[in-house]
């Protein structure tokens, strides 16, 4: 494919995954909010909103323009996905749109080597996309920053941990950071893969010890596991960091990540099943679920 249609395929890719994510989070800030915040909450309800509008357009874009490969990878949905958001809907009483996700589910992808028919219109569409996303995702960083700040100086409560929000923080900067890339039809280098290799672990990492945070006391040996992979990627980070020629095709990484994987699926089914004692939400179990399935899907290309 030309330059053109790698745009507007990695563009459409990057907004189905990372548009998802930045509405989930808007929702788990919002949802984390007590009474005396209720102005926050009703920004992080709008940051939610807007960005189902993102998703929502990236969506009416994508049919037969995205790949099979991405499609099924697990990193937009699950088999989970449609029953997390229900369930969580009425745990929390703040309305989650399922339609994006059965929207999401019934696209059609192309072969990764089919050619790609770019029409200027779908050009300048995606275009537009990107750059409405960007400033959205700039305002999200900014609303997330002034939380950072309130949490730290000890001027604002949430039931999210700092480092949760720390965590998202640097997702949303990687959004911008992909969009920024995009818009300047720039390459990616190699010391960007071997970045990306070192952000994912780190998430993959804090995923484990957010995990173990939030598991009932009692659920011993489920924090046990949780603990053992947050070492696991601890260790991984610190070989990754003193080496010069770290590839994504990192094998350690591969394994390791596809073994935590598995660990969060059966979570997100004893979640769902309500076999497991702990305060995460079904859909904050389906999305560390699909974060992995993405990075899988990196290291496997």
């Amino acid at each position: 494919m030309d330059r053109t249609q790698d745009y507007i395929a990695d563009s459409l890719e990057l907004h189905l995954f990372f548009a998802r994510i930045m509405k989930e989070h808007a929702f788990f800030l919002k949802v984390g909010f007590l009474p005396p915040n209720t102005n926050l909450a009703k920004e992080g309800e709008l940051f939610l909103r807007q960005f189902e509008g993102l998703l929502s357009r990236a969506i009416a874009l994508s049919d037969r323009v995205v790949r099979c490969c991405v499609l099924d990878s697990g990193e937009l949905f699950t088999e989970f996905t449609d029953r997390a958001e229900c369930q969580t809907q009425r745990l929390t009483g703040t309305m989650i749109d399922s339609g994006l996700t059965a929207r999401t589910m019934r696209l059609k992808g192309r072969d990764c080597n089919a050619e790609l028919c770019v029409s200027q219109d779908l050009a300048q569409q995606v275009r537009r996309l990107n750059r409405d996303g960007l400033r959205l995702v700039e305002r999200l960083i900014t609303f997330k920053e002034r939380l950072l700040c309130g949490v730290n100086s000890c001027s604002l409560f949430t039931s999210n941990y700092p480092l949760f929000i720390e965590h998202i923080l640097r997702e949303a900067r990687l959004y911008r950071a992909h969009l920024m890339r995009l818009e300047g039809l720039a390459r990616c280098s190699g010391q960007e893969l071997r970045d990306s290799e070192l952000f994912w672990n780190r998430i993959m990492m804090e995923h484990a010890l957010f995990i173990r945070g939030l598991l009932d006391p009692s659920e011993d040996a489920l924090i046990n596991t949780a603990d053992d992979f947050a070492a696991d990627y601890k260790r991984l980070l610190d070989a990754s960091a003193s080496a010069n020629d770290k590839t994504m095709r990192n094998c350690s990484a591969l394994d390791l990540t596809q073994k935590f994987r598995d660990f969060k699926r059966t979570g997100v089914e004893g979640i769902e099943a309500c076999q497991i004692r702990s305060l995460i939400l079904p859909l904050l179990a389906d999305h560390v679920l699909r974060e992995a399935n993405h990075y899988i899907r990196l290291l496997e290309a």
